[in-house]
């Protein structure tokens, strides 16, 4: 079935016939995904194709059928998003001569969204429309929409975003998904997203099926995609921050790795020498040993390279030195401990 589960019965009220102002309340900052649906909601389809493939993906994300008698179908819509319910309701009665009923459930509890419900009745005529719309529950794959279209396919892509769709702030880890308990539709909308070349993937979760893509390019195309034109904006100037903080993050984080060796290789070193000089073999040393040696007592915190700049020897040839004094600071540590 290409929608949600069966609607079986209802008890909400219905308090008007168009889609309400939001009640007066204390605004609550929208999330980056309700920013989205809000901005796509306003989109014109380019034309009656695309007005179509758009309307019945947010219907089969967001809508459940209802079932009636003698086969007849009818269909329920949800939203909290006032602009996507108004969105609906508009395409809708600019294509059908059905008018939805148009309710409201109020939310339960303080700063809960309301919930915008359209409702269409099971008759003759919304049987026949949701086969139009490929949303009658014996068409598959959407046979009746035309998809060939690549701005038929955004719309489509758009729509299911609006009915079932969220992303993640682009300060968070980037995340996007489509959320639908229908398996062929989820395969459709994947099929579709890799055709834009998006990285997107397919998981079952408690039922639901989730395309997703984690990338942040594909995150930022699909926005792009779908005309939310400004989210895209954006979600590219936030990224843009982002990354630039994560490349200086891992430089300062090299250098002070990098730091931190040569601190601790130049501790060995004198160490090694101190070991050497304590044992009375110093002297006997060649004297480019001796000369590396005290070159690195008289500059403690100096690098190889810095090292090597001064002596005039390679930083390979200083290097080459300094393993032969720790291979006899060794000597001198292996000898003690025997005769301990």
């Amino acid at each position: 079935m290409p929608c949600g589960p069966i609607y079986r019965r209802n008890y909400f009220t219905i308090i008007s016939s168009v889609i309400p102002l939001p009640t007066v309340r204390r605004r609550q900052p929208l999330s980056f995904a309700e920013e989205v649906k809000n901005e796509i909601a306003h989109y014109k389809p380019e034309n009656a194709a695309c007005r179509f493939a758009e309307l019945a993906a947010l219907l089969c994300m967001g809508g459940s059928l209802i079932l009636g008698s003698h086969g007849m179908i009818g269909i329920e819509f949800s939203t909290s998003n006032n602009a996507v319910a108004r969105k609906v309701l508009k395409m809708w009665m600019k294509a059908f001569p059905v008018r939805p009923e148009v309710r409201v459930r109020q939310g339960l509890r303080l700063r809960k969204k309301n919930y915008y419900i359209l409702r269409v009745s099971p008759s003759p005529e919304s049987t026949r429309i949701l086969r139009d719309l490929s949303l009658f529950p014996t068409d598959t794959e959407f046979s009746a929409i035309d998809l060939r279209k690549v701005e038929c396919q955004r719309a489509f892509l758009r729509g299911a975003f609006m009915g079932g769709g969220s992303v993640n702030q682009p300060q968070r880890d980037y995340h996007l998904e489509l959320v639908t308990g229908n398996a062929a539709f989820a395969e459709k909308l994947l099929k579709i997203m890799r055709r834009f070349r998006l990285p997107a993937k397919i998981t079952d979760r408690k039922g639901d099926y989730l395309v997703y893509i984690k990338e942040g390019n594909g995150v930022s195309h699909f926005l792009q995609y779908i005309g939310a034109a400004q989210a895209y904006l954006t979600f590219e100037e936030v990224r843009v921050v982002k990354e630039m903080r994560n490349n200086v993050n891992r430089v300062v984080n090299c250098e002070t790795a990098n730091l931190q060796k040569t601190v601790d290789a130049a501790v060995r070193q004198r160490q090694a020498i101190t070991r050497i000089q304590e044992s009375g073999l110093y002297q006997r040393m060649s004297a480019k040993l001796r000369e590396a040696a005290e070159l690195r007592m008289a500059n403690p915190e100096a690098s190889m390279s810095e090292l090597a700049a001064q002596s005039g020897v390679t930083k390979s040839g200083l290097t080459h030195r300094f393993k032969k004094i720790a291979d006899i600071a060794k000597q001198i540590e292996g000898q003690q401990h025997d005769e301990h």
